[in-house]
């Protein structure tokens, strides 16, 4: 396993634990016709982190970084929620927030390179 790939993990670890430690943030961020935004800030969090740790073992890697992918796109309409909702963009500015949405296709990329 490379070095690149450990980094990706942690990120996406590191994601998921704060899912859990501050789940308010992630809720407020979460487009109003998705229902039960605490349950589903739980659910991703333990998917973050149980995907982040299988790309730690070959047996489980393919089926984790394929999870992370559908995971990236899963979350397309949190990050448009995030640009067109001022509230829910937590005040950034509009470049960051685009930026962020942009760097989606690079995460998806990136993990797609160890598929």
């Amino acid at each position: 396993m490379t070095w690149h790939l450990y980094i990706l993990s942690f990120i996406f670890i590191i994601s998921g634990v704060f899912h859990w430690i501050r789940p308010k943030a992630f809720m407020r961020i979460m487009p109003l016709y998705i229902p039960h935004h605490k349950l589903w800030v739980y659910i991703s969090g333990i998917v973050e982190i149980l995907a982040g740790v299988g790309t730690f073992f070959a047996s489980t890697r393919i089926i984790a970084l394929w999870t992370i992918i559908i995971m990236l796109i899963v979350f397309f309409p949190v990050h448009i929620h995030m640009l067109l909702n001022k509230k829910a963009g937590l005040n950034l500015p509009k470049s960051v927030l685009v930026f962020r949405l942009l760097l989606q296709f690079g995460l998806i990329y990136w993990v797609y390179l160890y598929v």
